[in-house]
């Protein structure tokens, strides 16, 4: 209840009735406040107004007033400057660390919104708030939608800062580990990340010259070349396999050279994977990047347009893997594994413009974080699931700057029941559908 106490305080969602304190003093809200997340009181800079005297200070949110003291505040001289205590139950008088009384408002939810919300708790209807969405105007929609988008580019900026800082403040290192992260596509995120982290690219940077040596690192420290990463029905044949060996000769000599240890092989993920999305391919692929010297920051700034990053990020890889999709005796019908358009499209989505924003986050160069959204704005919407359950509710994605906000919707705040601070959660939650008895 206090979450909702904290919401209908926030947006000014009150009963219509008078505002009244527990000892008969008129309450009005000239502003609510400044939302505090962190430690303090709730909203910091209300103005209210009690008894006719205008009030400048905090406010605190609970469910109970006795949480005042549960939660240790009449000792702590931070909660001194509460000016108003909102509660939904006022079960007894709260004061300061001077023993001075602090007026409280017993502050009734309105019965509309219990119910919304309750519903939008309980529901197993995806997105719950369906039945509003056909009531919105397509200025809300779509202000939302791109509030939206920006905070998920703040979210996948803060991430690619970590690796940034992770590679010793290399940006063509944090690229390419963004970049090998997002080749997983989900199964094998964490694993590509785990790999990425590990792999010694001022090592690498020695060798890029020499394909071979740059696939026996890539394939070496992802542990696949390690004896019980591969099936022991396949030992013996790949004991006579030229480049596989050729792989393990080369490894063995630049992990001693370097030091060098593998992951454990067991990350990856093969069970239920397209062939083509098998890490050994993506490997081969990523070694062919680096080999090639196709990413660096330098090329992606200055790629001309979303042609020239396309054509950057489409590779193949060696010979092998024509007939191969893992280290086996066992070949397939020759065909090969370039990267395809539509893989190449999800990479320009999840690795290239989050590294523009994140990049110009950085640098304070509006000119990159436009670039982020320009690109975005020029690829198709993604499809999946959740795009389509959106679609089904009457939001469609034009380009993918919208895939990329209706995915922050689902995955933030809908899959986490966080209707409480979506907007579109704010109009379903104000209306009166009806109150069920």
């Amino acid at each position: 209840m206090e979450e909702l106490v904290r919401y209908v305080w926030k947006h000014r969602l009150f009963p219509l009735t008078t505002l009244l304190t527990t000892d008969g003093q008129e309450v009005e809200v000239v502003h609510p406040g400044m939302e505090n997340r962190n430690d303090g009181p709730d909203f910091f800079n209300a103005k209210v107004k009690i008894g006719g005297t205008l009030w400048v200070g905090n406010v605190e949110i609970h469910g109970k007033a006795s949480d005042w003291y549960l939660h240790g505040h009449d000792t702590n001289k931070r909660y001194d400057s509460v000016v108003l205590h909102v509660v939904a139950d006022a079960d007894r008088e709260v004061l300061r660390t001077d023993e001075t009384p602090i007026p409280q408002l017993q502050l009734e939810v309105p019965a509309h919104i219990v119910s919304n919300y309750d519903e939008l708790r309980k529901t197993d209807h995806y997105p719950p708030c369906y039945r509003v969405i056909p009531e919105l105007s397509n200025l809300v929609v779509h202000s939302y939608m791109s509030s939206l988008l920006y905070e998920r580019l703040d979210m996948r900026a803060a991430q690619i800062a970590e690796r940034y800082e992770a590679h010793d403040k290399n940006w063509d290192d944090a690229l390419f580990s963004t970049l090998a992260r997002n080749f997983g596509f989900g199964t094998n995120g964490d694993a590509y990340e785990k790999w990425a982290r590990r792999m010694p690219f001022r090592a690498v940077d020695k060798h890029a010259d020499n394909l071979l040596q740059v696939e026996a690192l890539f394939f070496g420290q992802a542990g696949l070349l390690e004896e019980d990463a591969v099936p022991s029905y396949y030992h013996e044949a790949l004991a006579q396999d030229t480049y596989f060996q050729s792989l393990k000769k080369e490894y063995t000599f630049l992990a001693h050279k370097f030091g060098l240890q593998p992951m454990d092989h067991t990350a990856w993920r093969l069970l239920g994977m397209r062939p083509a999305n098998f890490p050994h391919v993506r490997l081969a692929q990523l070694a062919m990047l680096y080999h090639e010297r196709r990413i660096s920051v330098s090329r992606l700034l200055n790629a001309a347009d979303r042609t020239a990053l396309t054509e950057l990020l489409r590779v193949g890889t060696s010979e092998y893997w024509d007939t191969h999709y893992v280290f086996s005796s066992t070949t397939s019908a020759p065909i090969k594994k370039r990267v395809t358009d539509s893989t190449v499209t999800l990479l320009l989505i999840n690795s290239v413009a989050p590294f523009y924003y994140s990049y110009g986050r950085r640098k304070d160069s509006e000119q990159h974080c436009e670039q982020a959204v320009a690109l975005l704005e020029q690829l198709k919407a993604e499809n999946n699931y959740i795009i389509r359950g959106w679609a089904d509710c009457g939001i469609l994605a034009k380009h993918a700057a919208d895939s990329q906000a209706l995915i922050q919707l689902k995955k933030q705040y809908c899959d986490r029941r966080d209707c409480l601070r979506c907007r579109i959660g704010y109009e379903y939650l104000k209306r009166e559908y009806g109150v069920k008895e």
